[in-house]
């Protein structure tokens, strides 16, 4: 049985366990606490590149099963800034997320948009719009 006080635990994107796609374009970032959410959310709400975070969960299935499609589709999608925020490792800052995995979608600092559940073709159609 694994202690949940090891402070060395994997957090993030790492923390999931999955075997992810490695990403090439330095456009993918995982918040691993709510400090670091908060930083990540401070920057996108002043920043002119089009971004989508990823509210995931590491025990749900749906979110497993989209997340290497996540980090497939950042290396496809260069000009979009990427963020998995896990709601277990950032519990303050995503309180308002009701389901996972969901996903926001924002320009120019503005949340234009939300996409709820996993698909990969429906998560690449509204990156392809908002890009």
């Amino acid at each position: 049985m694994e202690d949940s006080g090891d402070s060395s635990k994997k957090k993030g994107l790492e923390g999931t366990g999955l075997d992810l796609p490695p990403n090439k374009h330095g456009n993918l970032k995982s918040a691993s606490s709510d400090e670091n959410l908060k930083h990540i959310l401070l920057r996108v709400k002043t920043s002119k590149t089009p971004t989508v975070i990823n509210y995931g969960a590491s025990w749900c299935g749906v979110c497993s099963q989209i997340l290497p499609a996540f980090c497939k589709l950042s290396n496809q999608f260069p000009n979009l800034s990427f963020v998995y925020a896990d709601i277990d490792e950032c519990p303050e800052t995503t309180q308002h997320i009701r389901y996972t995995p969901t996903f926001h979608f924002y320009r120019d600092g503005e949340r234009v948009d939300e996409m709820f559940g996993a698909g990969e073709e429906r998560l690449h159609d509204r990156l392809w719009l908002h890009s």
